[in-house]
């Protein structure tokens, strides 16, 4: 049934958090790659931790993949240059990442977090949401849930996690994202507008730096500003985006926990160490790196219809290009056709390769899904 016009009035904010009784808890991993190091090696405890690309003494290449919070403090953060992260932060311990330790982990957390509740959603290797709702008869409830799953997630990991619990899934993860790490925040209906009022609009789910300047040049600072201004000056100042935002700070991003296998997509990339202009080098990076997406995509039986590759040449010209196929998939020779047929049209190129990635999307868990073969897809 659509939202009446009477909805979208600041007098009804609480009162409509109030009607939804939903009760959401996001549940997000500290630091997660930078906490499984420091767990494997007690000696970075302390320690301003990097985990990336080798800095090679400030000339290395690729990107920060995390950062303890104590590297955090010289102003390091996730995809930052690993060269300039080692500018703020020489004496910073830079550890190359583990991915097959931190997938490990990860499906150890998820399997803690379902036994709370049939319905969970997946957010990222270390994040997820539960509904509560139909478990939970009030917020104290929750609260008596979020401290056993936090126990439980140390217990069995040796690492911390954050937990929130709010009426929306935006909210509750505002809510974790207050009192890291290893804490519980709970923001009942009658609580959210007070609770958020005074936050920056980069707490909100989705709005970045990028967006704030923007906000920012129409007046907008607050979450509460963004209460106090109607919905037709949102929708002028910025059309569908703006009632997107509107409606997340009124609570009426109804959005409800998906499935647990629910994502957009799954994809690695790599920067070469040298700019390579072999051809074959950029075929086994990405040959290794979908096998190493396959091993994931078998274990959680994820099927896939399309595929996609990343090129970015020196001087960091970037290319994207994708095809889909008729039904969903989930095999490595014909990810890898697919891929090199995409490929063939930079084979030409003189300028040397930076980076290459690989991406599968258009998900879906299924069983039995149809696989079929490669014939099935090349035009004669």
């Amino acid at each position: 049934m659509p939202v009446s016009l009477s909805i979208y009035s600041i007098t009804s904010f609480s009162s409509y958090l109030e009607k939804m009784k939903r009760i959401i808890l996001h549940v997000d991993l500290d630091c997660f790659f930078a906490a499984i190091e420091v767990r494997d090696n007690p000696l970075y405890k302390g320690l301003p931790l990097v985990v990336g690309a080798d800095p090679k003494r400030g000339k290395g290449r690729g990107v920060v993949s995390t950062c303890s919070y104590e590297a955090r403090e010289y102003g390091i953060h996730s995809g930052m240059p690993i060269s300039k992260a080692y500018r703020l932060c020489p004496d910073a311990v830079f550890v190359l990442p583990n991915f097959d330790k931190y997938l490990e982990a990860s499906e150890q957390f998820f399997r803690i977090i379902q036994k709370y509740s049939s319905v969970c959603q997946e957010a990222g290797i270390d994040e997820g949401y539960l509904d509560l709702t139909g478990v939970c008869a009030d917020y104290d409830e929750s609260r008596n849930i979020a401290e056993r799953i936090r126990q439980e997630v140390y217990d069995t990991l040796d690492i911390t996690c954050s937990v929130g619990c709010a009426p929306t899934k935006p909210f509750a993860k505002i809510a974790s994202e207050h009192n890291k790490p290893n804490g519980i925040t709970i923001i009942e209906p009658e609580n959210v507008k007070s609770f958020v009022e005074d936050m920056d609009i980069t707490k909100i789910p989705g709005v970045g730096r990028n967006t704030k300047r923007y906000y920012n040049e129409k007046g907008i600072y607050t979450i509460g500003d963004l209460l106090n201004t109607p919905l037709p000056k949102m929708l002028e100042l910025f059309g569908k985006y703006g009632k997107m935002i509107w409606e997340i700070v009124h609570g009426m991003n109804n959005n409800p926990v998906g499935d647990f296998y629910v994502r957009k997509s799954i994809g690695k990339s790599r920067t070469f160490n040298q700019d390579t202009a072999d051809i074959k080098d950029v075929l086994k990076t990405l040959e290794t790196l979908s096998a190493r997406i396959h091993e994931y995509l078998r274990e959680h039986k994820i099927f896939y219809k399309t595929v996609g590759i990343t090129i970015r040449f020196e001087g960091f010209e970037t290319f994207t290009r994708s095809k889909s196929v008729p039904y969903p998939i989930q095999n490595e020779q014909q990810a890898m056709e697919i891929a090199f047929g995409l490929l063939r049209e930079f084979l030409n190129e003189r300028r040397k390769v930076r980076l290459t990635g690989i991406r599968f999307s258009n998900l879906q868990k299924n069983e039995t899904t149809r696989q079929t073969t490669l014939l099935n897809y090349i035009e004669v």
